[in-house]
């Protein structure tokens, strides 16, 4: 398994040896750009585990069910839909908030663990630049959050969702420190993109399977109209809809 630390050295103990051979600076800059290339994409492909270790799946799971999480929320329009569609089909999921977004919905949030569902840290601002934070801004931001929850709730949150599924070494230490557990995903739907409902649907449950990992977003009517249709094909295929701590045996608070 490719990771930062083993790359980082195999790269440096190439460099040494190049240097020692007096080799070309060809074959210098052609190590430290196969460096960058790889970190770039361990850095944004969460599913490389490459900074930082996340539950992407259960696989090995003797349940006959997947774990359906949502980023961004809560929104004050789409999460109440979200949570009416869940209750419908008796469905349970996971809710990664952004601190913010809690702060400013309280009462969704509320009615999100008061219907059985899970909810995780995704940041306080969810910034276009986290990835270009420090690692005490990290901690300070994902404090925040669970500080948040916590007032409302009274829960502390063990769970993490890397905002934009971006990792680093800042971020990897700050999810040490705080001893929070990093949440990934194997199906990623892409329902924030431009493709339509059914492609993105056609997505979700191509290979869809015991396990898996489902990643929404409670932020738009495209999701509304894939989860209804998501929950319809896996009551077809007799696959559960459960939290991700139900599903990874994980504990979600202290």
């Amino acid at each position: 398994m490719l990771n930062f630390k083993t790359i980082s050295i195999v790269s440096c103990i190439a460099l040494l040896g190049l240097i020692i051979c007096n080799s070309s600076w060809i074959f210098m800059v052609l190590v430290v750009v196969i460096w960058f290339v790889i970190t770039g994409l361990g850095s944004g492909l969460i599913g490389w585990n490459y900074h930082l270790k996340s539950v992407l799946s259960n696989a090995k799971t003797s349940k006959k069910a997947v774990a359906i999480t949502f980023d961004d929320g809560p929104n004050s329009q789409f999460t109440p839909q979200v949570l009416a569609l869940l209750n419908r089909f008796n469905a349970k999921a996971t809710f990664f908030c952004i601190g913010k977004h809690a702060e400013n919905h309280p009462d969704i949030l509320k009615q999100i663990i008061g219907d059985g569902h899970t909810v995780g840290n995704h940041t306080y601002s969810h910034s276009n630049n986290f990835g270009f934070f420090s690692t005490q801004k990290v901690i300070s931001e994902l404090k925040k959050t669970n500080t948040i929850i916590e007032n409302f709730t009274g829960l502390k949150m063990n769970l993490y969702r890397p905002a934009f599924g971006v990792t680093n070494p800042n971020i990897s230490k700050a999810v040490k420190v705080l001893g929070l557990t990093s949440v990934g995903w194997n199906v990623r739907s892409l329902d924030t993109t431009s493709r339509n409902s059914g492609t993105v649907l056609n997505r979700i449950t191509k290979h869809i399977k015991a396990g898996d990992i489902i990643l929404l977003h409670d932020t738009s009517e495209k999701t509304l109209i894939v989860l209804e249709q998501l929950l319809l094909f896996l009551q077809q295929k007799n696959l559960a809809s459960v939290t991700i701590d139900a599903l990874c045996d994980l504990k979600p608070y202290e």
